[in-house]
């Protein structure tokens, strides 16, 4: 069984005792959040896909730590111009431990 949620703008496919790098949460270490932003349930044969979410469904998760991510490098270059900029981003992210999927 796995659901199709929608988090941060992105779109992510989890299912249950899977780990899942999120955009930053405001939610605590340990807490459990319901994500009710499911866009497609899917268990064996039997799918549900929602317009634009599924009506009732949810996923319950969590958070087990916030952290930031490896730094980026952006370079950017213009040949003969005298022109040299670097520069780095590192994004903030929470992980989340998937606890269950609610059809």
């Amino acid at each position: 069984m796995y659901a199709v949620i929608k988090s941060g703008g992105k779109q992510h496919r989890v299912s249950v005792d899977e780990l899942l790098k999120v955009e930053l949460l405001k939610a605590e270490k340990g807490e459990t959040i319901k994500i009710e932003d499911v866009l497609m349930v899917v268990d064996g044969d039997d799918y549900k896909i929602g317009q634009p979410v599924v009506e009732g469904a949810s996923v319950e998760a969590e958070v087990v730590e916030h952290g930031r991510g490896k730094k980026i490098r952006i370079v950017k270059h213009k040949r003969r111009k005298h022109y040299h900029k670097e520069q780095g981003h590192r994004q903030w992210y929470t992980l989340l431990k998937i606890k269950a999927i609610n059809a």
